[in-house]
């Protein structure tokens, strides 16, 4: 038996709509707890249904970030404010005040400014694989970031392809990170991910989007200033693997150390054999984080 149904809505924002996964839990109640899930720099809110099925009887809602999915119309700059309070569009448009957040990747960078911006809304923060700053090389080009940080990941937004099956077969069944958790929800996922273009298709991530969100939280202001301003119960969760599911991850053990360090606030919790995407997007990666979610949604006051 599942345990939520799901639905899209359409929310409105500055310059369009956002489209917004809703997965509603089939014994809702009263007092059905929210959470709000962030995706990453090119993902989408299909990137949640592992993690939304280990958390039975918590409602959770999940937008395409603008520049991503079916919420890539959406007009104006974007960039980690931008993101933060269309997050607020969101809340308000399904009625939630405040809630738990969890980001993973570039989400969890979102997650830590919307909570810096709007902290009432904020009941306290997961950070998946993100938030914290990255370990980047000092005075690299803005331009360098994205190729430097994303690498393959930024270079399929520029392809062409005849179609679902030769996106899937050309580019990700072969994909390190998914090597031994292909899925059913994966093949979704990716199929999602593509748009018409002429007689082809192409992810529907905008790549000048992406640009400007990994220079924007890379050399921006607002992630600095939602860091030293941070108040908010937040936990930090890391896998030890990154994109292509090489070693180490997104943070190595010693750029980990100086964040944990600088900011002594944030607990962290090492999830072992698990990649960046996995962590995520597969069924044993979901089990180990909705066991975390699920521990932080207790220890959330009630209401």
């Amino acid at each position: 038996m599942n345990s939520h149904t799901y639905r899209t809505i359409d929310v409105p924002v500055s310059g369009g709509s956002l489209r917004v996964g809703v997965w509603d839990p089939v014994d809702a109640g009263e007092h059905t707890p929210t959470v709000l899930a962030i995706h990453g720099v090119t993902s989408s809110h299909l990137a949640w249904p592992f993690v939304v099925a280990e958390l039975p009887g918590v409602r959770v809602i999940a937008p395409d970030l603008r520049g991503r999915g079916e919420s890539r119309g959406v007009e104006g700059q974007a960039g980690m404010a931008a993101h933060a309070d269309d997050m607020v569009a969101v809340l308000d448009f399904v009625g939630a005040d405040s809630v738990p957040v969890v980001g993973h990747s570039m989400g969890a960078f979102v997650a830590v400014v919307f909570a810096h911006r709007h902290p009432q809304r904020v009941e306290r923060l997961i950070l998946v694989d993100g938030g914290l700053p990255l370990d980047v090389p000092a005075g690299a080009e803005p331009a360098q970031l994205v190729s430097l940080i994303l690498g393959a990941t930024a270079d399929r937004l520029s392809q062409r392809w005849k179609d679902v099956e030769e996106y899937t077969e050309l580019f990700w069944r072969h994909h390190p990170a998914f090597a031994t958790d292909w899925s059913a929800e994966l093949e979704r996922y990716i199929a999602y991910d593509l748009r018409p273009d002429g007689d082809q298709f192409r992810p529907t991530t905008s790549y000048q989007t992406t640009v400007e969100d990994t220079i924007d939280l890379n050399t921006g202001s607002a992630l600095p200033e939602a860091l030293s301003g941070l108040r908010h119960e937040t936990l930090l969760v890391t896998a030890p693997r990154g994109l292509q599911n090489e070693v180490p991850g997104l943070y190595a053990p010693a750029h980990l150390g100086r964040l944990l360090d600088a900011y002594p606030g944030v607990r962290h919790q090492h999830l072992d054999d698990l990649n960046h995407y996995t962590v995520v997007m597969s069924a044993r990666g979901a089990r180990a984080l909705g066991a975390l979610v699920r521990a932080e949604l207790r220890a959330v006051p009630a209401a």
